[in-house]
């Protein structure tokens, strides 16, 4: 396995390009929003409205209606389907589906109290008494008051702040709940949803809803990584250290080279060894597919991605992918543009492989690093750099305090980029430094349609 960069005697097939819009997409969400709304509306909704009590239950009951319907596009989301990676890439799939979460926790929230505050009036009884009666007496109204709980904790975690304060593993494992809750939310729904009660053909497109939804989640997310494994029982051939704490992992297998992959997307690799072998882990390839293996490169950065630095050669891997649209297919000009920031280097420099370069400087790669130890795959870089007539600069040096420039600010930007403005702008790295360098690009008059981000979220 010695030597990165090699000839690739047979390049993989690349995924198939699906023929869908994402106009498609919203038209199938609001038609579904448009049908939830005309059943309501059939099963005498307005007709509640002509008292106060009735006029909080019916909001209780749409507000559980939607929120139902926007856990179960929360779920489809993060089905890892083909088609929705596509058109949206994970980073705008991880946007969607964490205001979605929020909109989902705000409506089943609003639900339990405007059901109560209604049924309450409506019995002449106080709030805390309609409470009780309807936590002990409804059927399945309990166990659904514990999912509820579920998907509070879980949105506390999900706020910026207080993901930054926990592991991933513990991220990870708060998130399993969801499904969890969303099951208790249907048992509820069908004992006593005014839908199940009354409408037999409601109850049909509900439990179509639910089914297609488990369909998408099993297909995608279990049989897709069986099936991938199934054909290619891939392999941890070699690992070989990069920097401190830094590792690349080779994996082999069989048939790789008609494993349909791009440079610049990413699998979801379990490990089959250890603790972890259950927990999924998004890594982009820092190799373009070339047949022969597939490299990985983690730093270690938490619990599992230290464990990961210790694997051993012969340790069998689950993949589930390929994933991601930060790919040449993005590319719309000549030139472009690679800014990386620490380990974000990995999928650029798969890019860079992989991009063609029509004459000397067509491709810029500006990587910032803490310090030359930290930099990654220098050697291959100043060789593909040579190969393909890039232009590599290495920002290095801890952040600047007080007004000092920073080496990624817009300034600095256009003095080693002037023609930033017609270039494709490819950007890896820590969250706060692809949102800093997004501003900076975009106060330079680039096009938002030019500037290309992924974002890893499970």
């Amino acid at each position: 396995m010695q030597g990165s960069i090699r000839l690739r005697s047979r390049i993989p097939p690349v995924p198939r390009v699906w023929d869908i819009h994402p106009l498609e997409v919203w038209l199938v969400v609001v038609a579904n929003v448009v049908v939830i709304t005309g059943m309501w509306l059939i099963h005498g909704g307005l007709m509640q409205i002509s008292t106060l009590g009735g006029l909080f239950t019916a909001a209780g009951q749409l507000t559980a209606l939607y929120g139902t319907l926007f856990a179960l596009v929360g779920v489809v989301l993060m089905s890892r389907s083909p088609w929705l990676d596509q058109l949206f890439g994970l980073g705008g799939l991880s946007k969607w589906h964490h205001w979605l979460g929020f909109a989902t926790l705000w409506l089943l929230v609003g639900h339990g109290i405007l059901t109560t505050i209604g049924f309450a009036a409506d019995a002449g009884v106080s709030i805390p008494n309609e409470l009780g009666a309807l936590l002990f007496t409804y059927p399945w109204v309990l166990m659904a008051t514990v999912g509820l709980f579920a998907l509070v904790a879980l949105g506390i975690v999900s706020f910026r702040a207080a993901r930054r304060r926990i592991s991933y593993e513990t991220w990870y494992g708060i998130h399993l709940y969801a499904y969890v809750a969303i099951a208790l939310a249907f048992l509820h729904e069908l004992a006593v949803g005014t839908d199940f009660t009354n409408d037999f053909a409601a109850q049909v497109y509900w439990v179509a809803l639910y089914v297609a939804v488990i369909a998408l989640v099993l297909i995608f997310r279990v049989g897709q990584p069986l099936l991938l494994y199934q054909r290619h029982r891939f392999t941890i051939a070699e690992i070989r250290r990069e920097a401190p704490g830094v590792v690349s992992l080779y994996i082999t297998g069989r048939n790789l080279d008609r494993l349909p992959v791009r440079a610049g997307q990413f699998f979801y690799f379990r490990f089959l060894t250890g603790g972890g072998w259950w927990r999924a882990h998004p890594y982009s390839l820092s190799a373009a597919p070339n047949g022969e293996y597939l490299r990985i490169t983690v730093k270690r950065d938490g619990d599992d991605s230290a464990w990961i630095q210790h694997l051993r050669p012969g340790t069998h891997v689950f993949a589930e992918g390929p994933y991601g649209a930060f790919t040449s297919l993005r590319r719309r000009y000549a030139r472009a543009l690679l800014i990386a920031g620490g380990i974000g280097i990995t999928p650029l420099r798969a890019l860079l492989e992989d991009f063609r370069s029509d004459f000397p400087g067509a491709i810029t790669v500006l990587y910032r690093a803490r310090s030359w130890d930290d930099v990654v795959f220098r050697e291959e870089l100043d060789e593909l750099a040579k190969t393909h007539g890039a232009y590599v600069h290495y920002l290095i040096g801890r952040r600047p305090k007080g007004r000092r420039s920073h080496p990624l600010d817009a300034r600095s930007i256009a003095r080693l980029v002037p023609d930033v403005r017609v270039r494709d702008v490819f950007i890896c790295g820590p969250d706060q430094m692809m949102e800093a360098v997004r501003r900076a690009v975009r106060s330079l008059d680039v096009p938002a349609t030019q500037i290309h981000i992924e974002r890893f979220a499970n």
